[in-house]
């Protein structure tokens, strides 16, 4: 007896070392039973055997869990955006006679951002002041400035038959036009520092002989 288990040590040490078994696959072999420990190559007794501690396949499914989301309230819900700009251009007027015949339009603002004095202001401005703020931020910012409405020359021809540039529809095409131009302005981060921008959105009339700079938080 003791050479036969002498000649079964020796054929296990030629073979070498049991090898790993998964604990899924030693509950398959179980019949869905715990892990086999006393089996080589599995159970406990080895480390990485599924029998001891976590398996793999658990550390997995842990990794990919979906995290909990944080409920939301009624004030994160209907609260204010945490920073936003709105501005509309609205009610054009036409006022004066001959040469002297222009149309304004009125220039509402609403934002929480820290830069702007004023949170609500409301502004009357015409279409040579919106060319002013353009040129102003050509001269003075590094930023690409989009192009205004076109001037629409021909519409200022002499004799025409209709309102030219105070034609109802031709106003409300500028509107639109100017809306998206000061949007887009009023919404670039370096723009929000120069002066001119804040005195063409805040200030009842646009100081020509201001000095340029930039505003300070």
């Amino acid at each position: 007896m003791q050479a036969v288990a002498l000649a079964a040590r020796a054929r296990r040490q030629l073979r070498g070392p049991e090898p790993w078994i998964p604990a899924e696959l030693c509950r398959q072999r179980a019949g869905g039973a715990a892990p086999c420990a006393g089996r080589a190559g599995c159970g406990s007794g080895r480390a990485g055997c599924g029998g001891g501690g976590s398996t793999m396949s658990e550390a997995a499914v842990a990794d990919t869990r979906r995290l909990n989301a944080k409920p939301q309230d009624l004030t994160d819900a209907y609260g204010p955006p945490s920073n936003f700009l709105e501005i509309d251009i609205f009610n054009p007027q036409t006022v004066g006679m001959g040469r002297a015949r222009y149309t304004s339009y009125e220039l509402r603002m609403r934002t929480n951002l820290p830069i702007f004095k004023l949170k609500e202001s409301c502004v009357r401005r015409r279409y040579s002041d919106f060319e002013w703020l353009k040129n102003e931020l050509e001269r003075d910012s590094k930023i690409v400035v989009p192009p205004l409405p076109g001037k629409a020359l021909k519409r200022q021809l002499p004799f025409r038959g209709d309102e030219g540039i105070f034609e109802e529809s031709f106003i409300e095409e500028r509107r639109q036009g100017l809306e998206q131009f000061i949007n887009k302005i009023a919404g670039h981060p370096l723009a929000q520092n120069e002066r001119c921008l804040h005195m063409f959105l805040q200030e009842e009339t646009i100081d020509r002989n201001y000095v340029p700079g930039k505003v300070r938080q």
